[in-house]
């Protein structure tokens, strides 16, 4: 197997997917139900979303920073909004939204998604981005595990948001990691997945793992990702032109790692 992608130099385009994922009731996570907590995946650069069940439309929100650096985004961009010293460093991005069969997914808010692949014709994943589901607690099936475990091994980065961390916790890709989650699943998660080092951060980073707090957190994630690839400054201490330039257009937050600035 080929080792995965440079982010930073792919020489390819860059495929970025989302994957849908049907679910089947799973005992072992009523615990975490009765503690009312919430648990609620592109060569265009290989960015995938999963999606448990009915998924968080904001804990996906967050995919569309690939959207922003895009060629396809950018190209008619009027001069006054995007330079052109800006779009030349565009990436070709390419969206996968991927499910077991390819069919029609749910997204909170009663939004229907048409999945644009199976798991037998999805390409290999650059990025994965997981969701967060209702509170069903709902186990993967063991094709959905087999497909979240081959496409952590073949991705670049791996990024769960909100409790989008479940799927790949039950495929066994967290035991030794520290990652963290929503804050209120902390305490029963050290209970029921003493192998992992839960930490109480807005977000967390292991290798190629990336991990947020609930919700809009994935949004310091998904900006904590963005720099830690493509750095702040360029290596000639310019400002990194397209990536800086969109963070800061599109308002993306960054809020302190360890929630100081809020009282929950």
């Amino acid at each position: 197997m080929s080792a995965p992608v440079d982010l930073k130099n792919p020489g390819r385009a860059l495929r970025v997917g989302v994957i849908l994922i049907d679910s089947q009731v799973d005992p072992f996570l009523k615990a975490l139900s009765s503690e009312s907590h919430i648990i609620t995946r592109s060569r265009k650069m290989l960015l995938t979303v999963v999606q448990y069940r009915v998924t968080e439309i904001l804990d996906v929100a967050p995919i569309d920073l690939f959207t922003s650096i895009s060629k396809e985004f950018t190209k008619d961009m009027p001069e006054y909004f995007m330079p052109q010293r800006f779009k030349q460093h565009a990436y070709d991005v390419e969206f996968h939204w991927v499910s077991a069969t390819g069919g029609l997914m749910n997204l909170t808010s009663g939004i229907k998604l048409q999945a644009t692949h199976s798991f037998d014709n999805c390409p290999p994943l650059d990025v994965v981005l997981m969701g967060a589901h209702n509170l069903a607690m709902e186990q993967p099936s063991d094709a959905e595990l087999a497909f979240i475990r081959k496409s952590y091994e073949q991705c670049a980065a791996f990024m769960c948001i909100c409790a989008g961390m479940m799927p790949p916790l039950q495929a066994g890709l967290l035991q030794g990691k520290t990652a963290t989650a929503p804050l209120p699943m902390l305490d029963e998660l050290r209970k029921q997945a003493p192998d992992v080092n839960w930490v109480a951060k807005r977000w967390a980073n292991d290798g190629k793992l990336w991990t947020s707090g609930a919700l809009l957190n994935g949004q310091d994630m998904m900006v904590a990702f963005a720099e830690h690839t493509w750095g702040k400054k360029a290596a000639d201490g310019k400002p990194l032109e397209m990536v800086e330039h969109m963070i800061k257009l599109g308002g993306w937050p960054v809020r302190d790692v360890d929630y100081k600035d809020t009282a929950f």
